[in-house]
C-alpha cells in the first residue's frame, strides 16, 4: 500500500475537534492518512488523567508544553515539566498521569503506529465519565496496546 504525503500548515483554529480518550483530550495533528512515517497529536488532560502502564510495538515520544506530567518509563518515574522530552522505544513499559493543574503535551508515534486509530475507537466506544476499564482494555487491545494492570 503506497501513501502520498502532502505538505500542509495547520493553524490552531484548523485542528479537528478533540477526541475524548478516557479523560484526555486529543487533537490529531498528523494522521495516518497524512503520513506513513509518523503520527502527531496534541494532548491535554486534567490532574490525574492518563493511561496505566502499557506496552505497544511502536516508538512514541512526548514533549511537555505546559504543566506537569508524571511519566513512568521502564520502571523509572519522573515529574516532567514544560520543555521535557520523553522517548519510549517500542515494547517499553510506560504510563503517565497529568499532575497538579493538568497539562499539555505533543505526542509523536513512529512507523507502524496504530495510536490514532485506537484513539478514534476509544472516543467512539468508551463513553465519558468513570472509565470502563474492561471495555478500554478490549478496544486498546484490538490496536496492539497491552495494559499491565
Amino acid at each position: 500500500m503506497s501513501m502520498i504525503s502532502n505538505p500542509f500548515i495547520l493553524a490552531p483554529g484548523e485542528r479537528s475537534p478533540a477526541l475524548n480518550v478516557v479523560g484526555i483530550r486529543i487533537n490529531v495533528l498528523v494522521a495516518d492518512t497524512d503520513s506513513a512515517a509518523q503520527r502527531i497529536t496534541f494532548q491535554s488532560g486534567e490532574e490525574g488523567a492518563g493511561p496505566p502502564l502499557h506496552t505497544h510495538d511502536w516508538d512514541e515520544s512526548f514533549y511537555v508544553l505546559q504543566g506537569e506530567v508524571s511519566f513512568t518509563v521502564a520502571g523509572r518515574t519522573a515529574a516532567c515539566h514544560a520543555g521535557t522530552l520523553i522517548h519510549i522505544p517500542a515494547g517499553t513499559l510506560h504510563g503517565f498521569n497529568f499532575g497538579l493543574g493538568g497539562g499539555e503535551m505533543i505526542e509523536v508515534t513512529g512507523a507502524g503506529s496504530q495510536a490514532i486509530e485506537m484513539f478514534r475507537a476509544l472516543d467512539r466506544e468508551v463513553p465519558p465519565g468513570p472509565v470502563d476499564v474492561p471495555k478500554t482494555v478490549q478496544v486498546a487491545g484490538e490496536y496492539g496496546v497491552v495494559f499491565h494492570l
